[in-house]
């Protein structure tokens, strides 16, 4: 219910009231009409507000959940936790308002509420400790031109954050994506011995930096300048600078042609100041990284049949002349149709690899000199429910980790789970 509607509710209430109780009902002198915006003033403060006279105010967002059960090849258990930050259950407050014909400015404040992030579990059930956080995931303020295009200024994504991931369009980019949101933290463990490796985890093939595992690199919001470009025949751009420093810029493109839908998005970022944003513990010597990321999304509309795949460049120069480099290659490949009156119906079958020249020295998973190689197998179901703006989920996955790392160690036990989780948009 919106403030006016409130206050004319309230007001008729109020007058009713008076009309009723009094013998005078023509009688509306005295302090009486003050009485009356006092008490609507209180009832209004007490309720949401739908901006003010000029600036709009939408609240947005979902809550997601899921069960996970996992076997290490050594222990198995099951775990109820959030889907990881940056995906996680969150509610979001934008506006904007119009400065002059084709110019507006507005903002974003993006709070992410997650109970139990997904990127923490473990064998142990919960590293880094805490059981969950309630912070600003984005918070930024902008202006906008029709022609000219968009500029923003604060903590939000930048040019680069989950650019080949978003152009997905399956229905099915939550559960089944090319990031380590559900293994991030799990150990690996040795196939002789049955012991966890001390150091290793399997979100940390790749040395994906800058936020991130496996896929999306610099996938954490930040501090940035931002700018974004009007659509011109499908095609836009954005660039982003952050503080000491990092920049990047991305290209994207999107239609339909002859019953086809076709997505692509590619970016390429730079992180070349000393521990930026903190990632690296080494302080002064953190390596210059530079991400490289391209995805792509065919869908052929009258069937339903669609293909996505995404692929990532990480490298790493440190001071010293040493280098790691990593690549990462994701393909997802399924049918989406409505074969119910709920909703759409997706079916999908994924593969991932990620391979990495580890000539750092102790980072990565193993140690210097030692090449590493990851795995990742699955397929799935999504189920969405147009009536609830729902989208439920039933997926499998096989991880296992090879190359001369593996075998320098006498083996990697392969880690596999199942998950059924939920996603409610409001």
């Amino acid at each position: 219910m919106n403030k006016l509607s409130l206050s004319a509710l309230a007001a008729a209430g109020l007058l009713a009231g008076s009309l009723a109780t009094s013998a005078n009902a023509a009688d509306l002198g005295g302090n009486c009409c003050a009485d009356l915006e006092e008490r609507v003033a209180e009832l209004e403060a007490t309720t949401a507000r739908k901006g003010n006279r000029k600036v709009s105010l939408t609240v947005s967002g979902w809550v997601g959940q899921q069960i996970m059960a996992w076997d290490d090849g050594f222990e198995s258990n099951q775990y109820v936790g959030d889907l990881g930050a940056t995906l996680g259950s969150h509610v979001k407050f934008t506006g904007q308002a119009t400065i002059a014909p084709g110019w507006s400015a507005g903002y974003v404040l993006h709070i992410e509420a997650i109970n139990n992030d997904s990127l923490l579990l473990n064998q142990d059930y919960q590293s880094g400790g805490g059981w969950g956080r309630f912070i600003p995931l984005q918070s930024y303020w902008f202006i906008k031109s029709d022609h000219w295009g968009k500029i923003g200024v604060g903590r939000q994504s930048q040019a680069s954050d989950n650019t080949a991931i978003l152009v997905d369009g399956s229905g099915s980019l939550v559960p089944a994506n090319w990031v380590a949101f559900d293994v991030n933290s799990f150990g690996m463990r040795n196939s002789t011995t049955g012991v966890l490796m001390a150091g290793t985890a399997w979100g940390g093939v790749g040395a994906c930096t800058g936020g991130g595992a496996w896929g999306d690199c610099n996938g954490l919001t930040q501090n940035v300048v931002r700018y974004d470009s009007p659509t011109f025949g499908g095609f836009s751009a954005s660039a982003s600078w952050g503080e000491d420093d990092m920049w990047d810029v991305a290209l994207r493109y999107a239609g339909e042609h002859h019953g086809f839908k076709f997505a692509v998005a590619a970016a390429y970022n730079e992180i070349t100041g000393n521990g930026f944003p903190n990632w690296w513990a080494g302080g002064a010597n953190a390596p210059e990284t530079q991400y490289f990321q391209i995805g792509a999304y065919l869908q052929h509309i009258p069937t339903g049949l669609f293909v996505y795949g995404a692929y990532g460049n990480n490298e790493l120069d440190f001071a010293n002349g040493l280098t790691y480099e990593s690549d990462t290659y994701y393909i997802k490949a399924g049918l989406r149709r409505n074969l119910n009156p709920l909703g759409a119906t997706v079916f999908y079958g994924e593969y991932l690899n990620v391979s990495g020249d580890n000539g750092a020295g102790a980072f990565g998973v193993f140690a210097q000199g030692l090449d590493e190689d990851l795995d990742v197998w699955g397929l799935g179901i999504v189920q969405e429910i147009d009536a609830a703006a729902m989208s439920l989920w039933l997926s499998y996955r096989h991880l296992s980790y090879d190359g001369n790392v593996a075998t320098a160690v006498g083996g990697v036990d392969d880690f596999q789970y199942v998950k059924a989780g939920a996603l409610i948009n409001f």
